[in-house]
């Protein structure tokens, strides 16, 4: 009789346990920030090595939402390398397995973060399962890849949008 009482009681527990937990979010952090930015970061699933050789980073796409101002939406890269453009970059995206193109980002601090504003490029990645981006660190330095798999974004996207007081791209 005790066994079937502790089995009933972990069941209740796990049940309970299923029914408390938050949305299911992948590999997403999803962060509220005290400046009225929310934010939805994710590890790329390829390294990077450094400019030294000696180790290996993971690049960060992190998409943010802002409760007031413009823009509402937007993405960006974090890297540890920085690339040699000043201004803009040409970013090649492929989502999926669909076709790449290119897009222009912008060059952010000390050329370690890549930025893009508005809620298309958001937009196309909600339905997505895979995401590539691939850019060019300087004319002699080669190419940086950055491979982002995106379970859980839809559902990180719509928090973020709640959060936002705004709809989702």
């Amino acid at each position: 009789m005790r066994d079937v009482v502790a089995a009933a009681t972990l069941l209740l527990a796990t049940a309970v346990g299923a029914a408390e937990a938050g949305p299911d979010f992948g590999n997403w952090r999803v962060n509220g920030g005290s400046d009225g930015q929310v934010t939805a970061s994710l590890y790329a699933t390829n390294k990077l090595i450094t400019g030294g050789g000696a180790l290996g980073y993971s690049p960060v796409l992190t998409l943010a939402c802002r409760h007031d101002g413009e823009p509402r939406w937007s993405e960006w890269l974090q890297l540890n390398d920085s690339v040699s453009a000043s201004r803009k970059i040409t970013m090649s995206v492929m989502v999926d397995r669909g076709g790449e193109f290119d897009e222009s980002w912008s060059v952010g601090s000390r050329g370690k973060m890549l930025v893009r504003d508005g809620a298309d490029g958001i937009k196309r990645l909600v339905s997505a399962n895979r995401l590539l981006l691939s850019w060019r660190f300087g004319l002699l330095s080669g190419r940086g890849e950055a491979d982002f798999e995106l379970a859980g974004l839809s559902e990180a996207i719509g928090q973020m949008a709640a959060s936002c007081n705004t709809d989702p791209p």
